[in-house]
């Protein structure tokens, strides 16, 4: 099973080239036949951070000639923990550019093209268009759905992979030859219910060893060796050091690659998710009824009123950082501590950046807690905004 992509049959390798490729070359499974298909191969890497480093780094050293890179990003110092494509040189930098450049110096062979775009509905039909094969490197599940979406209707394979904390999984989703995302997951999670990894942290080596995985797929389809993942979902997980491979069947209800699809076009993901189409760690709100500004909680601090403040994080959050003020009741406790909670005491709810402190503000309300407010931003706006010295994570 193979990608189609250019003839290779006129392509040569420079002498260079063959010594580069050497250990290619003497593969019986690969030769300078399957080289000469990594060099026409047109690949395009929807995004450049923990899965899109690895996967870059590793098909650029393979001698994939032609690589797109989409990003909308800028290289933060919170991200060399795991994106190990760019640098502490680079923070600052587009993410195109910052792993454009590494690319160059690993691979001078290889043909980079940068998009420094978010990837919409909009233009996600214009950007994959010239690729043979599409990898989803990408952190939220509007993203994900579109990805899976065009790539059907593109009939391309979609190399996904995802991570969280120690656990990855990998698959092919090719609907010419088995299931689509959309089969495995006909909807998508309510709103809130899965973390990214922003909110739930991730092994720095996690995306590392599934994004090698990813790069792997992506080099068997193109030379046309061995076995796939299609129709298959790798699970990894680091903590015990396992691997189990689920099957997947394709469903004939699915929605864009059953037997009476009703997708034809790409659709508005986050509508459809209900969450927007990026990874940021952006303020999350409950409402302009609800939110309160650090601002504002600073001034009515600093007023000396009396407030009871609720960060509804992780014991282990609240040691790298917490307001002095505050009182920790994590949110998995709120739901049976809700006696401790009355319409006398005015109530401000926190967590990191203000999604999850937002869901225990709606529990509180539906309980009758009327006095209660979201800080909009969380711990992060206030370190930002208000107290520099605060540490941010």
């Amino acid at each position: 099973m193979q990608v189609n992509s250019s003839s290779h049959t006129n392509i040569e390798l420079s002498n260079d080239e063959i010594i580069r490729y050497s250990r290619h070359l003497i593969m019986p499974e690969i030769t300078l036949s399957g080289q000469k298909k990594l060099k026409v191969a047109k690949v395009l890497c929807i995004g450049t951070g923990g899965l899109g480093s690895p996967v870059a780094l590793y098909l650029a050293a393979a001698g994939i000639g032609n690589i797109g890179l989409v990003d909308y990003d800028v290289v933060e110092e919170n991200n060399l923990q795991r994106q190990i494509i760019h640098g502490t040189s680079t923070i600052g930098s587009l993410k195109v550019d910052s792993a454009k450049k590494r690319i160059n110096d690993i691979n001078p062979y290889v043909n980079v093209t940068i998009h420094n775009n978010l990837f919409t509905s909009e233009n996600a039909l214009e950007l994959t268009e010239p690729y043979d094969l599409i990898i989803d490197g990408t952190d939220n599940f509007p993203t994900r759905y579109l990805v899976n979406d065009v790539c059907v209707l593109q009939n391309k394979p979609n190399v996904y992979g995802s991570i969280f904390r120690f656990e990855g999984q990998v698959s092919v989703f090719w609907s010419k030859h088995g299931p689509c995302y959309r089969c495995l997951f006909p909807e998508p999670p309510p709103p809130g219910l899965v973390p990214s990894c922003a909110e739930g942290g991730v092994l720095g080596i996690l995306p590392g060893t599934i994004g090698t995985i990813q790069a792997t797929e992506a080099i068997k389809l193109i030379a046309g060796i061995g076995e796939p993942l299609i129709g298959k979902l790798l699970l990894y997980d680091a903590l015990t050091m396992s691997i189990d491979t689920v099957r997947l069947k394709k469903n004939t209800n699915c929605v864009i690659c059953g037997t009476n699809p009703t997708i034809f076009e790409p659709i508005d993901y986050e509508e459809f998710c209900g969450m927007p189409l990026n990874d940021h760690d952006n303020e999350q709100s409950a409402g302009d009824k609800w939110d309160i500004s650090v601002q504002e909680l600073k001034k009515q601090l600093d007023a000396g009123k009396q407030l009871r403040i609720i960060d509804v994080r992780e014991q282990f959050e609240w040691d790298i950082v917490h307001l002095p003020e505050a009182e920790l009741i994590p949110m998995g406790e709120i739901p049976g501590r809700l006696s401790e909670f009355n319409n006398t005491d005015e109530h401000i709810m926190m967590c990191r950046t203000g999604g999850r402190s937002a869901q225990m503000l709606q529990i509180l309300a539906s309980a009758g807690i009327s006095k209660v407010k979201n800080l909009k931003g969380g711990i992060r706006a206030w370190a930002t905004e208000i107290d520099p010295n605060l540490p941010i994570y």
